[in-house]
């Protein structure tokens, strides 16, 4: 008989969460919809929660709310069927999508599915170099400037960097000859022999189509590599022709579509 508690956890009281993550991770390419580095990147908030499900004391499942998506992952040999119907009170109209955890009577996007690349490690030369506190700005402009909405700020890196995932990060900052911040990539570190993450990577518009954001991947993927990633993988939607077009020139190849399952539209 299954004994499922839900619980909604504080940044602080992400541990168990991330172990168990860390744990569920393969070598190859990320299973579910949550890695490791997913909640790393989501603990940028300091008013973020993580939701850890258990059996007893054994944790099933792990996830998060990201923006009206329903992120989890589950344990090998999970019952899909409890843990659904438990996130049946998570899923209130607005949040309309699940990624990772199959609901009944909801339906498969067709329409936008996500491709998980994968990259073995291999010997790289690249321009980027490691993210310290002297470059946390410069980190941040790269990210703000790539893309148009975010609210990241250093105060907000540095609140992801003294999370409890904060040790599991690892970061490549690629600079122009002059010295501009051109292009950056966050990876994250599942454990060795477990598939590492790229999240997220993004290159400054001033210098686009000159290498560096490949440059950044190579420099993230190195340094998992050098921990003992037995790979490194990136999610990005199949839409987006540039990034697509970017991981595999770094040596990414794509091993699966993964699709949100999404509320039925009503007639």
């Amino acid at each position: 008989m299954i004994s499922l508690a839900r619980h909604r956890l504080t940044p602080a009281e992400t541990g168990p969460a991330l172990r168990a993550l860390c744990e569920w991770t393969p070598a190859d390419a990320p299973g579910g919809g949550v890695h490791p580095g997913d909640v790393g990147w989501h603990l940028r908030f300091d008013d973020a929660v993580v939701l850890l499900w258990t059996d007893d004391v054994v944790p099933v499942a792990a996830g998060f709310l990201d923006s009206g998506v329903l992120r989890v992952t589950t344990a090998p040999g999970a019952d899909l069927g409890v843990l659904a119907a438990d996130a049946q009170e998570l899923l209130e109209p607005g949040n309309d999508c699940s990624d990772g955890l199959p609901v009944p009577g909801w339906e498969l996007n067709l329409e936008e599915p996500w491709l998980v690349m994968s990259w073995t490690p291999r010997p790289v030369s690249s321009r980027a170099e490691p993210v310290g506190e002297a470059d946390a700005a410069d980190r941040v402009l790269v990210q703000r400037s790539a893309f148009a909405r975010s609210t990241f700020t250093v105060e907000r890196w540095r609140t992801m960097k003294q999370s409890p995932a904060g040790a599991l990060a690892v970061e490549a900052l690629v600079r122009t000859p002059a010295g501009q911040p051109a292009a950056a990539a966050t990876g994250w570190f599942a454990g060795a022999g477990r598939c590492g993450l790229l999240e997220p990577v993004g290159t400054h518009p001033d210098h686009r189509g000159h290498g560096y954001g490949r440059d950044a991947v190579l420099g993230a993927c190195a340094a998992l590599a050098h921990r003992g990633a037995s790979a490194v993988s990136v999610v990005t939607p199949s839409t987006n022709d540039a990034a697509v077009a970017l991981y595999q020139s770094s040596g990414f190849t794509v091993v699966r579509e993964n699709r949100d399952w999404v509320r039925p539209r009503r007639a």
